[in-house]
């Protein structure tokens, strides 16, 4: 069936931790925790103390959910000792600063996936570390990052697509996190449109090439976050992952195809915005050329009655047009009429 798909601006500051919905229990999540819920069926059943999550995810038909944003390591520690995690993919998430990856530790599956978003200008990251077992799902955000609230919500509204168990959650979870690098890609593709009208308008000021060098090199930055992405993908979608049904393929396909989507469209912003950096160039020699031109042709003009100026200054006594009668007046006129010759080839020649 048509699985429909959840789209929301990234924002550049997380969301605040949602207050903890009402209970049979009535707990307190601790800090870090975002939501703890159980699903059985799709269905949201309770929301739980991350100490309770191992029990419920033993249960035949449930699957637990659990939301972290920025723990400290004993709210780690205690999630791995609920799920049985291994201590390295645990160290990962507690360090964050890696790379998109997957990896299997026994019955568990640790994906690792970077997020983006648009700060005062600049592509600022994030990651988010998430594990993949029988019955649960753990997703461990850090930095830079949007909620996965509204995933969360927007699946709940529909059971028969969240009952497909924590393999389907993984692929809402990874689907919104390329979906979100789109408005940062949008947000900069007008700043570039703006960069190129400036351009052959006028040659771009230092502030403009200094913008234009920080985009192409966030741009770059954000292309080697998200091309190990792919691989994962790929991995997620040939059928060697047991944690995965080969029936979710379809998904993560389609994830891969947008994922490349966005490394196309990443690479053809950077093409533009070489592309506006040379026309630049261009357009500034041109304009220097046309400078010179100019500064050469009056040159010229002006080299004419500086020559005859200079032969006729010379004090030597024996010239003999000296003692011409109108001879000054030809002078005059012989410099004149040289200096509109070429006043008139250097116009007609697009010079002057």
């Amino acid at each position: 069936m048509a699985v429909s798909r959840v789209r929301v601006a990234a924002k550049a500051i997380p969301e605040p931790l949602p207050s903890d919905p009402p209970g049979e229990k009535g707990h307190l999540h601790a800090a870090g925790v975002v939501a703890a819920g159980v699903y059985a069926h799709g269905v949201r059943v309770a929301d739980i103390p991350v100490e309770e999550a191992g029990d419920w995810s033993r249960k035949d038909d449930h699957v637990v959910w659990i939301g972290l944003f920025e723990p400290d390591s004993s709210l780690l520690k205690c999630v791995q000792q609920q799920f049985n995690l291994h201590p390295l993919a645990v160290e990962d998430a507690t360090n964050a600063h890696q790379r998109p990856k997957l990896e299997q530790y026994g019955d568990a599956l640790f994906v690792v996936a970077r997020t983006a978003q648009l700060s005062e200008g600049r592509i600022t990251f994030g990651e988010t570390h998430i594990f993949v077992g029988r019955g649960y799902i753990v997703s461990v955000r850090h930095g830079a990052s949007t909620s996965y609230t509204s995933v969360r919500q927007h699946w709940e509204t529909c059971p028969t697509s969240l009952a497909k168990g924590e393999d389907f959650i993984l692929y809402a979870i990874l689907d919104f996190i390329v979906d979100n690098y789109m408005p940062v890609l949008e947000a900069i593709h007008d700043e570039v449109e703006e960069i190129e009208d400036k351009v052959l308008a006028r040659p771009m000021a230092h502030a403009d090439i200094e913008r234009l060098y920080m985009l192409r090199r966030d741009l770059l930055r954000l292309r080697n976050a998200i091309a190990p992405l792919v691989d994962v993908c790929q991995r997620l979608t040939n059928g060697n992952v047991p944690q995965v049904r080969p029936t979710l393929a379809p998904m993560f396909r389609d994830v891969t195809d947008h994922v490349r989507t966005v490394q196309e469209k990443i690479d053809s912003l950077r093409e533009v915005l070489a592309f506006a950096f040379e026309a630049s160039l261009l357009v500034g020699q041109s304009q220097e050329n046309a400078i010179t031109k100019r500064l050469a042709s009056w040159a010229a003009i002006l080299a004419v009655p500086t020559a005859v100026a200079g032969i006729y200054g010379m004090n030597f006594e024996n010239m003999p047009e000296l003692k011409t009668h109108y001879g000054y007046f030809a002078v005059l006129a012989v410099i004149g009429a040289s200096c509109a010759v070429l006043y008139w080839r250097f116009k007609r020649n697009g010079w002057l």
